[in-house]
């Protein structure tokens, strides 16, 4: 998830590329077929080429055919909103303790509430691995469980200092709660906060009389932050290439890095450790006045979104981290300064941004492991890390999105095939697995198939790429997104969580949305299929509300280069007409898809928003699905229109689902996002993040304590007052099934 990246027009766009299909390209033409309804006086869209909308018989063999509980109604209430018959209790929150010795959390902006012994902020992906009596893994329900928990961003870490964040070196000014660093020095207490406020918590759980709840003294209990050493790997043969890229002033040899950051997505190995997604790492990064960097490096700076110019810059969003002055001799905060200062990258940071975008596996039950950054993977942006059905004697796949506007869905498939006796051999497995083989990204062609392109230097578009010339395979690793635009992936509208179906082991991936300035009814493409004038509530352009697509590999092999793909469901409100093609109501409408996780238990898919474009009439929301398979809905033919603009473009939608197999469970406080789900393997306990309730408060209403959202402190949890982000746990009253 990217907090504050809900289709904003400010939101920085770093791909320029826009690669279209190099196959099966339709013709766009402009003529307007019959007009029919328009929605709220801007939009024309969809005219179908097949009569009616199926609807499928049953559900998929091995899932349910129906919901049971209640569709609950769309809330502006500031609490999390559950149908009749469910309830909620709260595991932690932002700044709990993970030790008896720790104080209790002030929640006022205290500097001394130290987060490398606190629960992190803003709550993402999690997932839940349960433990013997002796604190080693099983993959049994032993009442008895590690909570691995990721936290994102510090974008309103201003909840968390007494006055909001400030700039401390130029007197009067101060961040707005969500606007960039002002150019003044930072104070060092604010910083080592909001660093340390990011990464993962790791923390015990205990059932008793069927109830929840953390245990504080805990010597599992532990964080980890961007400033736990972390370990390099990588393919062998690249392994030293690698570390020339990584090479810092911290560590000339590049064998060592620190840490984990802007921690969103996540994934779970088959052999039991967590993987932690490095998201938006850029926004942490500034720059100095030094020389100017080399026309190879602007490039990938550009592509990456880190600072290509000093630190005053219109263009630098940093945080001001590497201001702070005073003693730093262990580097925390000049580690955060991208100039190139010194005669080599062995003397300066020039790199350090070079350390964060990877998949980063953490084994939970082995407390003195250290984090092992997955290069193989590839840096970009990282949302999910969703693996393939595992098959003994196959490879593993492992896919990924890069949540940013036209951005690339990815592959790894591994060199080695699986084994279950390597379940519970923590991160050697993952040195196994994980470090050698190859990445993909996808291309979507218009006729519903797709290919998984190569990333190598090995292929011919990337070792001629004339926007940047890679040398060897790590560059092609570390740059994966120049890699991709070379090879020819398909630009998608922000690809955020992935999951697997169990039923089928097809593929999921949630694209949250895309504005006007690159999802224009001329730059739409078969599975990015909408661009359209929203005129309901934020009055969006592009593809406000989202979608949500599926594939299915060929011959259901992991390392297959085909597949077939088509759009499970289109985000829409009830009533926005011809954009509503997956025929939504007000029990069912959602917008901005984002995370998504299937339930072994019930195999329902659970679907979680991260809204900007209809938070006028509800807060962001849970639904739950029962999906079809791919190919069981319709070929459909939209006619996009935007102002004088229109085109129109082929794609492929997935079957109605009706209400009986799609409605909304849940709708959070203000402000927040619904993000990151696991559950028990017997389906009767959800737990589910909740993220930045009070996003939209104001630094003027922060000041005089008037916040946008007060939970879970209006409900009795902690201090009344500032809004804090949480885990939650959901059970039914009488000890049910979650959903059915």
């Amino acid at each position: 998830m990217s907090a504050h990246n809900n289709n904003d027009p400010k939101d920085p766009i770093h791909n320029q590329s826009l690669n279209l299909h190099f196959q099966h390209i339709l013709s766009r033409g402009l003529a307007n077929p019959q007009r029919r309804r328009m929605l709220v006086g801007s939009l024309g869209l969809a005219s179908l080429s097949v009569a009616g909308w199926p609807t499928p018989a049953g559900a998929a063999q091995g899932a349910a055919s129906e919901l049971k509980f209640d569709a609950v109604a769309k809330s502006l209430v500031d609490d999390v909103v559950l149908p009749p018959g469910y309830e909620y209790r709260i595991i932690h929150a932002t700044g709990d303790a993970l030790s008896a010795a720790i104080s209790d959390f002030s929640a006022m902006g205290i500097e001394t509430d130290d987060f490398s012994q606190r629960i992190g902020d803003h709550h993402d992906g999690l997932d839940i691995f349960f433990i013997d009596e002796k604190g080693n893994y099983t993959d049994k329900d032993t009442g008895r469980a590690l909570l691995v928990v990721n936290h994102e961003s510090s974008a309103d870490a201003a909840f968390l200092h007494a006055n909001g964040q400030t700039s401390g070196g130029r007197k009067g000014l101060k961040f707005d709660q969500f606007g960039e660093w002002d150019g003044g020095e930072r104070p060092m207490q604010e910083v080592l906060k909001e660093i340390n406020l990011h990464g993962v918590s790791i923390s015990e759980i205990r059932r008793t009389k069927g109830q929840w709840a953390m245990v504080k003294k805990s010597p599992l209990n532990r964080r980890i932050t961007p400033e736990t050493p972390a370990r390099v790997t990588g393919p062998v043969s690249q392994l030293q290439d690698i570390r020339n890229l990584l090479a810092t002033r911290f560590s000339p040899t590049g064998v060592r890095v620190r840490g984990t950051i802007n921690n969103c997505g996540m994934g779970r190995t088959p052999w039991g450790t967590y993987l932690t997604c490095e998201e938006n790492f850029f926004p942490y990064f500034g720059r100095t006045e030094g020389p100017e960097p080399d026309a190879k490096t602007l490039t990938a700076l550009k592509r990456y979104g880190l600072p290509m110019k000093s630190a005053l810059d219109s263009r630098n969003s940093s945080q001001g981290w590497h201001t702070v002055s005073g003693s730093d001799e262990q580097m925390r905060f000049a580690r955060w300064n991208l100039a190139w200062t010194g005669k080599s990258a062995k003397e300066d940071f020039r790199n350090e941004a070079n350390s964060f975008g990877y998949v980063t596996e953490i084994d939970p039950v082995r407390p003195k492991s250290a984090p092992a950054k997955r290069i193989a993977l590839g840096r970009f942006v990282h949302e999910a890390a969703v693996f393939s059905q595992p098959i003994e004697g196959e490879p593993l796949a492992v896919y990924m999105g890069c949540d940013g506007r036209n951005e690339y869905i990815y592959k790894f498939v591994s060199k080695a095939k699986w084994s279950p006796k390597d379940q519970g051999a923590g991160t050697k497995a993952g040195d196994k697995y994980l470090t050698e083989g190859q990445l993909y990204a996808a291309r979507f062609n218009d006729d519903g198939s797709g290919q998984w392109v190569l990333l190598s230097i090995q292929n011919p578009a990337i070792k001629s790429a004339q926007s940047f010339s890679f040398t060897n395979e790590a560059e092609v690793m570390v740059f994966a997104r120049l890699a991709a635009d070379a090879a020819g992936a398909t630009p998608m509208d922000r690809p955020e969580w992935g999951a697997r179906n169990p039923v089928n082991n097809e593929i999921y991936f949630a694209l949250t949305n895309n504005s006007d300035r690159f999802r224009v009814p001329g730059k739409t493409n078969a599975a990015n299929p909408r661009a359209y004038s929203d005129a309901d509530g934020k009055k969006r352009s592009g593809n406000p509300n989202g979608h949500i697509i599926r594939f299915k590999e060929n011959n259901d092999s992991a390392s297959a280069t085909d597949f077939r793909w088509d759009i499970f469901l289109f985000g829409a409100e009830e009533d926005a007409g011809e954009a509503n093609l997956s025929r939504l109501t007000a029990a069912n409408s959602f917008s901005s898809p984002d995370g998504l996780w299937f339930s072994q238990a019930t195999k329902i898919c659970w679907i979680q928003t991260d809204d900007g474009a209809m938070t006028d009439e509800s807060n962001c929301m849970l639904l739950a699905a029962i999906p079809g398979q791919v190919g069981d809905g319709a070929a459909i033919e939209v006619n996009n229109k935007m102002g004088t603009q229109s085109g129109r473009q082929k794609t492929f939608v997935g079957a109605t689902l009706g209400e009986g197999r799609l409605r909304r469970f849940l709708v959070a406080p203000l402000g927040a996002e619904v993000t990151g789900l696991t559950e028990t393997p017997d389906g009767k306990a959800l737990f589910v993040n909740i993220q930045h309730p009070g996003e939209d408060t104001k630094s003027a209403d922060l000041v005089a304590e008037r916040y946008q959202s007060n939970w879970p402190g209006n409900k009795g949890y902690g201090r009344p007052g500032r809004p804090r982000s949480a885990t939650i746990v959901i059970t039914r009253t009488d000890g049910g099934v979650i959903g059915l």
